[in-house]
């Protein structure tokens, strides 16, 4: 089985153009899409309507939730989401409620966007430093919570790592598909850097009782992206968006 994992797509539909060109000329078997699709200045709509025109498992994600979540108030203090909304319309946002929160895709391989229990935990990443560090084998485990798939594939913290672990799982993060840096003030001041404005994601294979992992580095018409992000005064999107790296 070859899977091709995408995850935080981010309404960055030029990124996610390119990903999927790439997948279907490697003529993978499955997709997964792990959440976080929508939110963003870039082209909610569009990023949408290309998803649907695909057969992906897709799974929602913490930022998904916060866009059908929003209140009106929420709404009218945040610019970006008044465009997400408008833009969007409801049948999106019916279809992000529909989403599950994680999924068995075999017996050996488990879907989820953060944490197996928590779409706002990184199952990977410790970031108390302002610097994602990858946490202990005993903190993973502890946050997989039993969970003893022998492949899990998570998102959430758009940085491309596979991590082996001492009860023989893989962990597989594929990174983002459209955002490949960002800042932020939850749980502490930090960024999550890649350093490159590629697309991000993995294909996780199995071959002859095997799993090996390929982390893939898309070029795409970032500028194009930027540039929607610069339109709708993101200045920081447009950073991260064109460099890979942190404010």
């Amino acid at each position: 089985m070859q899977i091709a994992a995408i995850s935080d797509i981010h309404s960055n539909v030029y990124a996610l153009e390119a990903v999927l060109e790439d997948i279907h000329k490697r003529k993978l078997d499955v997709i997964v899409n792990l959440g976080d699709i929508l939110y963003g200045p870039i082209a909610p709509k569009a990023t949408y309507e290309l998803l649907r025109e695909h057969s992906i498992v897709t799974l929602r994600g913490n930022q998904d939730r916060q866009i059908y979540e929003a209140s009106s108030q929420e709404i009218a203090s945040n610019p970006t989401m008044q465009f997400i909304v408008e833009d969007l319309g409801n049948a999106p946002l019916q279809w992000m409620k529909a989403l599950p929160f994680s999924y068995q895709l075999t017996k050996d391989v488990f879907l989820c966007h953060g944490s197996p229990r928590d779409d706002l935990v990184y199952l990977l990443e410790n970031v108390v430093s302002g610097r994602a560090s990858v946490r202990t084998d005993a903190e993973i485990l502890q946050l997989l919570d039993g969970q003893s798939s022998e492949v899990v594939i998570c998102g959430h913290t758009h940085t491309p790592r596979t991590v082996f672990t001492s009860t023989g799982q893989l962990i597989v993060n594929p990174g983002s598909v459209s955002l490949p840096a960002y800042t932020d003030e939850d749980p502490v001041i930090h960024s999550m850097e890649t350093y490159s404005p590629h697309a991000n994601y993995a294909i996780v294979e199995r071959t002859n009782g095997a799993w090996s992992v390929q982390h893939v580095k898309v070029p795409y018409a970032y500028q194009k992206a930027a540039a929607a992000a610069q339109q709708r005064k993101r200045p920081d999107w447009f950073h991260f968006l064109t460099t890979g790296r942190g404010l």
